[in-house]
């Protein structure tokens, strides 16, 4: 009978081995576990937020000063530029083109506003007298039934619209905004003038130090592309400035040549609209040939059809012309530029919001499209 094998010696008694800690939780799961202290974070974020929101409203105003400021200083640096190319000075090409422009503000609030004023308040008193007498013009009378019926239906809402109590208080109300809003903007415009003359005066030393903040091996690229930024801006504001100042000047002799009566008051508003390109044209010979037609049809008929010979020949010979080297912007983001820039900051806005498009237009096409280009 076989033995059985012995049994194996018994083994050393090994140490107990003390069991993990569990693993420290970091970043979000940590969070997750200390509800309290979420909350807490986020309160003061909120509370953050919104404190820096009511101190960037409660500076709005002091905030479009600067930039409009700047804006026109980008708009008269290429003038200066002309001038240091002819041999002069930076400071004295300063000098001469900032005193034009003062002397040319100073003309329009001497010589200018007066009879735009004028004018408005003849236009708002004559306005219900000219739609009454409309029903009894030639040209109404050789309407069709229907039409007369269509016509004189909407003339009658025009005239009780501007018969009740609150049209009149609103036109008041208006006009005593309009009052203060032109001393306001008296006011505004010395500050803006003394900061234009500043950034005017240093553009070159705040070039210097954006670039001293990029590394030194980006200071290059940042340096041609801000100047090629700048530039655009600065000829895309002086071409539209332009664009709408010889509008204006068309439309005034239009109308004197024509006998309309408000010459001043509809180039004035030609000036303003015109500030929007390609659209803004086409919108002012809608209101200038509606506002013509208040006198006579003849004159209503000549205006447009001499203002739209006049959009041809802006369109073909004159903007080639004027904004030779500015860059171009695709019709439909010039509508959207013009709108967004109008509700945010209303005439100031529009005449912004294209030269910032037309930059970020020019910062995807030299930097972002070829740097996607050479990815593979």
């Amino acid at each position: 009978m076989s033995e059985l094998p012995p049994d194996p010696a018994p083994a050393p008694d090994e140490p107990a081995v003390p069991p993990r800690p569990a693993p420290e939780r970091k970043g979000i799961l940590a969070l997750i576990e200390r509800p309290m202290i979420v909350a807490f974070i986020a309160t003061l974020g909120v509370l953050g937020g919104l404190v820096i929101g009511s101190g960037i409203a409660s500076i709005t105003t002091v905030i479009i000063y600067i930039v409009l400021a700047l804006f026109v200083a980008l708009a008269l640096d290429p003038l200066v530029r002309l001038l240091q190319r002819r041999g002069m000075k930076r400071g004295t090409g300063i000098g001469i083109v900032f005193g034009a422009f003062a002397i040319l503000a100073a003309l329009f609030f001497v010589f200018l506003l007066p009879p735009i004023l004028s004018q408005v308040g003849a236009f708002v008193r004559n306005l219900p007298e000219a739609i009454a007498g409309v029903v009894d013009s030639d040209w109404f009378l050789a309407l069709s039934p229907d039409l007369q019926d269509a016509v004189a239906a909407g003339l009658d809402e025009v005239a009780v619209a501007l018969a009740q109590p609150e049209t009149i208080a609103a036109i008041g109300g208006g006009a005593l905004a309009l009052g203060v809003g032109l001393v306001s903007a008296i006011s505004a415009g010395f500050i803006v003038v003394a900061l234009t003359l500043y950034f005017l005066s240093s553009l070159s030393g705040m070039k210097e130090a954006l670039y001293s903040v990029a590394p030194a091996r980006d200071r290059p690229t940042l340096s041609g592309m801000t100047e090629r930024v700048t530039a655009s801006v600065g000829k895309s504001l002086l071409g539209s400035v332009t664009l709408a100042l010889i509008n204006a000047g068309v439309v005034f002799v239009l109308q004197l040549v024509i006998g309309l009566p408000y010459p001043a008051l509809m180039a004035f508003i030609a000036l303003i609209i015109t500030l929007v390109p390609l659209f803004g044209s086409v919108i002012f010979l809608v209101i200038g040939t509606l506002a013509a037609l208040l006198s006579s049809p003849e004159q209503a008929l000549i205006f447009g059809i001499a203002y739209l010979i006049y959009i041809q020949i802006e369109a073909y010979v004159v903007t080639p012309r004027v904004m030779t080297k500015a860059i171009a912007i695709p019709a439909a983001l010039v509508l959207i530029g013009a709108m967004v820039g109008g509700t945010l900051g209303g005439v100031i806005g529009v005449l912004v919001a294209l030269p910032v498009m037309a930059s970020i237009l020019l910062v995807i096409r030299e930097i972002v499209v070829p740097r996607q280009d050479r990815k593979v």
